[in-house]
């Protein structure tokens, strides 16, 4: 589930949406906004794989509770890594 498996495809683990989640989230966003991005983001760059609502929100749940991701003011922001 965190990692592709046999039953989960590579684009579909935890740990690759919460990477394009990374990628799509250019700026502080709210979870629909940044679930908005995240689907722009799949879809310009061919990942045709399904990810579900759930889904993106389990991932989004691992990025915050690796300190990846906060919530200030409603708004989801990439943590500056230093």
């Amino acid at each position: 589930m965190i990692v592709p498996t046999k039953g989960i495809a590579a684009e579909r683990a935890l740990l690759s949406v919460g990477a394009q989640i990374c990628m799509a989230a250019e700026e502080p966003t709210t979870v629909s906004g940044l679930w908005v991005g995240l689907r722009r983001w799949r879809a310009q760059h061919g990942h045709t794989a399904p990810v579900t609502f759930a889904w993106f929100v389990l991932a989004l749940d691992m990025l915050y509770a690796m300190g990846v991701v906060d919530v200030e003011g409603g708004l989801v922001r990439k943590v500056a890594v230093g």
